[in-house]
């Protein structure tokens, strides 16, 4: 068994040159090596959808070289960079995960773990965070001016930003997990396709729903799941969001939502006709786009307080595929493994479990009946996908 398990945590919204690339700097540095991925599923960390379902997904990841694909549940996927960060590493360490790989802005590892250092050690961090809060901003902006007060580094862009969760992790936990970083090679935000090879997953998904040709964006296969299919978007759900908000009568029992926010979003709600109108009316200095997305998502989920203190911790480890060398791997290290891993949805197995059932019957509301019925079939019919 090769002494180094590489993990990569990734949503593939879509699946691009990017990504490929990242598999391919991953294999050049650790050559031979098992690549486990942590994928995030229909509903995404920035609090938006996923155009191409976990198992289309996975197909894609499997035939562009990784070897073990594994679910982030919903409570982890859609969730602050330190909720999302907590469930990914969490399930590497869980399967043996020696070496992390992530995209960078900065590709600056040390600079990284010093500022993580400082957050977890220096006494003065916390209190310079309660600081900015109190002065109106977000937590993440509070956070950010904290550590450039402290260290005189400033670190903004959101890879680096999820990179800092990821190591926060790794150490607050003591994992035997070594981060490394990859340069990305694109603007995160641009919603312009360049016209280099490599564009980021933003604008592929602007270019989609203005029927703009992507096809030296993104590999072959990612092509051929995206060039005849309806792409689904946030707004496809608004309707139904809408109708959540105006018929519940207390909004404040959705995870995030406090009075302030419920209050803003009954007034707002009836004079907003998208996603992106409603967020706008209601974000303010210290509640980030990202946030509200997400609020908005867990409305539209039924994903509650009570919930999300329910599922603080990783409770089971779902296999969506592997490679021929993944499967070997697993079925070295599985008797190992301190939590379930499941390769065949049972219901009865686990609450975690059967709320992602309910997350996929959400997701598949927007597609035609054919379609729909398939995705949910495929939560209780399909077994991991192989190479």
């Amino acid at each position: 068994m090769s002494k180094h398990i590489v993990g990569i945590i990734a949503e593939y919204n879509p699946f691009h040159n990017g990504h490929l690339y990242h598999i391919e700097k991953v294999k050049e540095m650790f050559p031979n090596s098992p690549i486990i991925l942590v994928l995030g599923g229909e509903f995404t960390q920035r609090g938006d959808i996923s155009i191409l379902d976990k198992w289309e997904k996975t197909e894609i990841a499997i035939k562009n070289g990784i070897d073990l694909v594994v679910e982030l549940p919903f409570p982890f996927s859609c969730a602050s960079a330190d909720i999302f960060a907590k469930g990914s590493i969490d399930i590497l360490n869980y399967l043996g995960v020696t070496d992390l790989v992530f995209g960078s802005e900065s590709d600056d590892i040390e600079g990284i773990k010093k500022l993580v250092e400082t957050e977890l050690s220096n006494p003065d961090f916390d209190n310079l965070v309660q600081v900015y809060l109190r002065m109106g901003y977000n937590y993440p902006t509070s956070l950010s001016k904290a550590l450039e007060d402290i260290t005189g580094d400033c670190f903004k862009l959101p890879n680096d930003i999820l990179g800092i969760s990821y190591v926060k992790m790794i150490y607050s936990n003591n994992y035997k997990i070594t981060p490394h970083t990859i340069k990305r090679t694109n603007d995160y935000h641009s919603k312009e396709l360049n016209n280099m090879s490599i564009s980021s997953a933003t604008s592929i998904r602007e270019a989609l729903l203005n029927n703009k040709d992507i096809k030296e964006s993104v590999p072959s296969i990612t092509y051929s799941y995206l060039k005849d299919k309806k792409i689904p978007k946030l707004d496809d759900y608004f309707n139904l969001l809408k109708y959540k908000i105006i018929s519940c009568n207390d909004l404040t029992i959705y995870n995030l939502v406090d009075s302030g926010i419920a209050t803003k979003l009954k007034k707002e709600i009836h004079n907003s006709y998208s996603f992106d109108e409603l967020i706008n009316k209601v974000k303010s200095k210290n509640l980030t786009y990202s946030r509200l997305s997400r609020t908005l998502i867990y409305i539209l989920c039924d994903y509650t307080k009570v919930q999300a203190r329910e599922f603080k911790e990783v409770e089971y480890i779902r296999l969506l595929g592997f490679s021929n060398k993944g499967r070997d791997y697993l079925n070295k290290v599985k008797k190992d493994v301190d939590i379930p891993i499941i390769s065949k949805f049972t219901r009865e197995k686990d609450k975690m479990l059967e709320y992602e059932y309910k997350i996929t019957k959400i997701y598949s509301l927007v597609f035609d009946k054919d379609k729909a019925k398939s995705l949910i079939e495929a939560e209780y019919k399909m077994k991991p996908i192989r190479e």
